[in-house]
């Protein structure tokens, strides 16, 4: 074989420079024009007016309003989804039974479901008009334009994200673990905490994050329910749309650059437990060194 050949056979590609070149300065560009660009955008409009104007910004009360709301909200809805999530990925991963692919096809709703219908859906079942919304005005329960709606429906658009982080982890993994487990005498929830919980912690790390950043970050269902109640039940991007139709251009802006700096920081944790989960990954399909073993005989040859 040729030295261009086995030097094209190390690179993985048969292509041309210019051809690779072409490509990465394409994505390159792409990159920045619709990642970089838009957040360099949003900070310095964030700026404009000086940091004493955008600490006066986040400081204001509608503005703390929605940082609480929002915190109130994933707060409740990732560890929510954090159980219903393990339970269905079990469930669907470790089991077989009827009605296996319904359950399926139902966590994976609200991904084919728009937010916005979402939103629609919870204000007929649960608003005034809707079917439970005269019973719940009679006892004093306010569901939709409070922060109820707000958490039913982030928990809704939130729900598949930690089950379909876990669903082919766990199928990937088998049964074999448990069912040595249960065969040495262990009990389902020991089963759980010491084989199954310590080979999914990644996957499931990294299903919190994805589902954590969702909850922080919903607007279309939330805009519907929520009623838009200024200082109470606008979380951010609903403060941030506020701000903007008022023409507070510098205000949305800053209360924008935070949701980019939680969505930054979401990145940079998502980022460092995938390198974490494909460490291990690497070091569980590593074989183990070879030990060569002497026979007694010869080591006793190597000692005289």
């Amino acid at each position: 074989m040729s030295a261009p050949s086995i030097r094209s056979a190390q690179r993985g590609t048969t292509e041309a420079a210019w051809v690779r070149y072409t490509l990465t300065g394409i994505a390159l560009v792409f990159m920045f024009l619709f990642l970089v660009l838009p957040l360099a955008v949003v900070v310095t409009e964030a700026l404009r007016k000086g940091g004493e104007a955008y600490w006066h910004t986040l400081q204001e009360p509608d503005a703390w309003s929605a940082i609480r709301l929002t915190l109130l909200t994933a707060l409740v809805a990732v560890p929510l989804n954090l159980v219903f999530g393990v339970a269905a990925a079990w469930c669907v991963a470790k089991h077989e039974f009827r009605g296996k692919a319904i359950l399926t096809t139902l966590i994976d709703l609200p991904f084919s479901v728009s937010p916005v219908v979402a939103g629609l859906i919870y204000v007929l079942v649960f608003g005034a008009q809707g079917w439970f919304g005269p019973w719940l005005a009679d006892h004093g329960i306010r569901v939709v334009f409070a922060v109820p709606g707000i958490i039913l429906v982030t928990l809704f658009v939130t729900f598949p994200f930690i089950a379909r982080e876990l669903i082919p982890l766990m199928q990937a993994q088998g049964n074999d673990e448990e069912q040595a487990a249960v065969v040495l005498g262990a009990t389902g929830w020991q089963t759980f905490w010491y084989v199954t919980l310590p080979n999914i912690k990644w996957g499931l790390i990294h299903g919190v994050i994805l589902c954590n950043a969702r909850a922080m970050g919903e607007f279309g269902a939330v805009s519907v329910v929520s009623g838009h109640i200024r200082g109470q039940t606008n979380t951010l991007p609903l403060h941030v749309e506020i701000l903007y139709n008022e023409y507070q251009s510098a205000a949305a802006f800053a209360v924008a650059s935070l949701l980019a700096l939680l969505a930054l920081v979401t990145l940079g944790i998502k980022s460092v437990v995938g390198w974490r989960m494909a460490r291990e990954l690497n070091a569980l399909a590593e074989p183990p060194p070879e030990r060569s073993i002497s026979a007694p005989g010869a080591a006793a040859g190597r000692a005289n």
